[in-house]
């Protein structure tokens, strides 16, 4: 790779990260071919981009990017896979879904909303994280908890004393 091929790949990486907050890091190798198509699927009917990157190029394009990634360049060793997705919890599902079967892929770090998180423990907290959706969603069943309770109140009081009336 020519030093302008290696700019260029730099720029193009660096536009990805720039796009989402959403970054994860994942070991994907001695998956099979069968195996890497299927996860490769997977990520792009949940919407995540994924692609298999240098980790040297990598590493340029997060020091090259307007957010700060920490230590995450630190687990840029090995085959690295980059999966860029907008709902946070997204790669980590897909990670786990693809772990039941066998050992691989494996979470290296993310970067989630100027977060970062470093180490395969991590996985099962992150695919448990609620995406924005799902938060907007409770609250909203929280809040109309207590305006169908006393909606409900009140018709049951009207209804008590038309009976009464009668």
């Amino acid at each position: 790779m020519t030093r302008e091929e290696k700019s260029i790949a730099i720029e193009n990486i660096t536009a990805k990260l720039a796009e989402s907050n959403v970054v994860y890091i994942a070991d994907t190798s001695g998956l099979d071919a069968e195996t890497t198509s299927n996860l490769r699927r997977a990520c792009f009917k949940a919407g995540i981009k994924m692609e298999v990157v240098k980790n040297t190029l990598l590493e340029k394009a997060m020091e090259a990017s307007d957010n700060d990634y920490g230590d995450l360049s630190s687990v840029l060793k090995g085959n690295s896979s980059l999966m860029i997705a907008t709902v946070a919890n997204a790669p980590a599902k897909i990670i786990k879904d693809f772990r039941k079967k066998s050992d691989k892929p494996v979470f290296k770090g993310a970067f989630i909303n100027n977060e970062i998180y470093i180490g395969d423990n991590l996985l099962d907290s992150l695919a448990a994280l609620k995406s924005k959706e799902e938060v907007i969603g409770e609250i909203i069943g929280l809040l109309q908890s207590p305006a169908k309770r006393i909606i409900s109140a009140l018709l049951n009081n009207a209804e008590s004393k038309g009976e009464a009336a009668e």
